[in-house]
């Protein structure tokens, strides 16, 4: 193997003539030259130099790892100062995944700060749902997921090989339209909305809606499906249905001519940045880690 020392030392000795020239420049004896000289020799198998007597000449292949040794050692040095620039984070790349209501919530703030803090860190965002946000920090096709679990769900994640950093608990509203019968009650058993028809959201948040129903005693009536938040409420306002959002979801969307009435008893989810062990060390990944935990903060 071709180590950089080595290519540097034969650099300096093709540049200054002679072993002690090149220790003078490289700040080493003689002796030091000779011997990582002998080293480069061995790894690639023949004669760099010819000597005869004080004079000192490339041999064919000497000349041919000097011209390569240049671009080589300029490559490196550019690798060196591109990973200072990260590791210092005056650079870098974060790959973010997030569900929509973290993307909407969450994420702008703590990438704000995140800007402001380090101006040349670069973050991507694509949006996903677990499981399959963790599915993609696992195949390697980002770097930091925003997830949530179901407290008591009846499949639970496995996250065992992941880091995970706890965010907040978000609890399940119910939405009703403002003039339902139960739109000014402090809060309300779910059994209460039995004979409701529903509208169901994201295809996790329907699985627990469906398992909550279920615990309660009966099968809701799904009327309508969608996987967007604004057009549940804007279904809700229209007093098509009620239905049953987390709190997060319900703050990105604002509804109008609905109202929130907290469920008794609370059904809660478990909002987390997910990264990889390894990637947890990575400072722009830390950073962004960081203040997503502030952003949490503030909810």
């Amino acid at each position: 193997m071709i180590e950089a020392r080595h290519l540097r030392v034969l650099r300096a000795v093709a540049t200054t003539g002679s072993f002690s020239a090149a220790g003078r420049e490289l700040g080493c004896t003689q002796p030091a030259v000779s011997q990582q000289m002998k080293a480069l020799e061995g790894s690639v198998g023949t004669p760099l130099l010819v000597r005869s007597g004080r004079e000192m000449r490339l041999t064919e292949a000497g000349e041919a790892l000097v011209r390569h040794a240049s671009g080589i050692l300029a490559g490196l040095t550019a690798a060196e100062e591109e990973v200072a620039a990260i590791a210092g984070l005056r650079a870098g790349r974060v790959r973010l995944v997030s569900f929509p209501s973290g993307s909407s919530t969450l994420v702008p703030t703590a990438l704000a700060a995140l800007r402001a803090a380090h101006p040349g860190t670069r973050v991507s965002l694509e949006e996903a749902e677990p499981p399959r946000s963790a599915e993609l920090l696992r195949e390697g096709d980002c770097d930091l997921a925003l997830a949530f679990r179901y407290e008591g769900a009846a499949v639970a994640e496995d996250w065992d090989d992941l880091v995970v950093r706890p965010l907040l608990t978000d609890r399940l509203v119910a939405l009703v339209p403002e003039r339902h019968r139960l739109a000014r009650a402090e809060s309300v058993a779910i059994g209460e909305l039995a004979r409701e028809p529903w509208i169901a959201g994201c295809p996790r948040c329907r699985g627990q809606l469906v398992e909550v129903c279920e615990s309660a005693g009966f099968t809701p009536r799904i009327d309508f499906a969608t996987d967007d938040y604004p057009a549940v409420a804007g279904l809700v306002g229209a007093g098509l249905g009620v239905a049953v959002l987390p709190r997060l979801a319900v703050e990105s969307v604002r509804p109008r001519g609905v109202r929130t009435v907290a469920l008794e008893p609370e059904v809660r989810r478990e909002i987390v940045a997910l990264t990889l062990p390894d990637l947890a060390r990575v400072p722009a990944v830390a950073a962004t880690l960081e203040q997503l935990a502030r952003a949490a903060g503030r909810v």
